[in-house]
């Protein structure tokens, strides 16, 4: 897989406010989908969805992936 470029990734994170609001979450510190659902007051449905899209481009990375609940997320804390 190539590497994105610095405004690739800039407009991924840009084309979706679920994205936004997630990685700046994310950036505060480490949180699981059901603790950003609450705070963002959005679907968990979305969270999840929005969680895997930033796994894929490794911008955010699950701490505990063997856990089948309450799995940690955190940003990579790349600047954009």
């Amino acid at each position: 897989m190539k590497e994105e470029t610095k405004w690739e990734l800039k407009g991924f994170i840009e084309a979706s406010k679920y994205r936004k609001l997630v990685l700046k979450a994310l950036n505060e510190k480490e949180k699981t989908p059901t603790e950003l659902a609450k705070e963002l007051n959005l679907k968990l449905s979305h969270i999840s969805r929005t969680l895997k899209e930033l796994q894929e481009k490794k911008l955010v990375e699950c701490l505990n992936p063997n856990a089948r609940k309450s799995r940690y997320y955190k940003s990579n804390k790349i600047v954009i």
